[in-house]
């Protein structure tokens, strides 16, 4: 059943519409940098932004920082808010569980696609802005020949590309952690209408919501459980020494939304009349 699913992934036109969307940005940031050469001053601008025309080993960092904020969630709230709603709006949904697949079974397969959609979106737009920014910005001004230089991080501290590709690496983990939350999410609200986009819907108000709470005094209290309040923890993978609280409180609060949100999905799609 898992097969299937990441096949019938893979074969959307959709799916592929997304990634190559969320590639796009990125290169459009660089062309334009590389062009211009206008690279916001420290402090203004994506983060890591105002590094990048120096050395662009970096610039995978500030793709990153770049499509988190509202591209990356919006690509996730359409796939996940399509996991069951679109199978009912096509009615396929009842001819998927008259065979012997089980509600759970067919609930667990929809999550391991939502996981393997966004954790390959984050590795395309790693990987892509990577390529980008060596051929714009090259390795830095200090790279031997045929090689790379140092990279400054964000405590001053100058990191190897070697360190660098494990901090991206763990940042690809974590990201893809974040948005697999918003994915579970997203299959719950599935479970509740038959309309993909009653659930792709939903689950941007979910985003909103949380982005409108987290400045707020009077919402303090819930602020540390917010899923938009983690999402840029992964910046202190590029400080040294690494500041580990924030990366630790973030994951357990994914981990947190992935089990109560899958749980509520089953909780619903368990007794839903998926006959009518």
């Amino acid at each position: 059943m898992i097969g299937v699913e990441l096949r019938l992934m893979l074969r959307r036109r959709r799916v592929w519409l997304c990634w190559v969307l969320l590639c796009a940005l990125p290169t459009l940031v660089a062309i334009l940098l590389a062009t211009t050469r206008l690279a916001p001053p420290p402090g203004r601008g994506g983060a890591f932004l105002s590094a990048v025309v120096s050395n662009g080993q970096i610039f995978p960092a500030a793709a990153l920082a770049l499509v988190i904020p509202i591209f990356l969630p919006i690509t996730v709230a359409i796939v996940a808010g399509d996991t069951v709603a679109g199978e009912a709006s096509a009615g396929t949904l009842r001819y998927l569980l008259v065979r012997p697949v089980g509600r759970v079974r067919l609930l667990w397969a929809k999550l391991i696609s939502v996981a393997a959609f966004v954790l390959l979106a984050v590795l395309f737009v790693t990987l892509v802005s990577y390529v980008v920014g060596v051929l714009a910005f090259g390795f830095g001004p200090d790279a031997s020949i045929g090689g790379a230089g140092a990279i400054p991080s964000l405590s001053g501290v100058e990191l190897t590309p070697l360190d660098v590709v494990g901090r991206t690496a763990a940042t690809v983990g974590y990201l893809a952690l974040c948005m697999l939350a918003l994915g579970a999410v997203g299959l719950f609200f599935s479970t509740l209408t038959d309309s993909p986009l009653a659930a792709t819907l939903g689950v941007l108000a979910f985003v909103v919501a949380s982005a409108a709470l987290q400045p707020l005094d009077a919402a303090a209290a819930i602020e540390p459980y917010l899923p938009t309040s983690h999402w840029l923890a992964w910046i202190d993978l590029y400080r040294d020494p690494i500041l580990w609280t924030n990366l630790r409180e973030g994951v357990l609060v994914q981990l947190g939304y992935v089990v109560i949100a899958f749980g509520a999905a089953w909780a619903n799609f368990s007794t839903k009349d998926v006959t009518t």
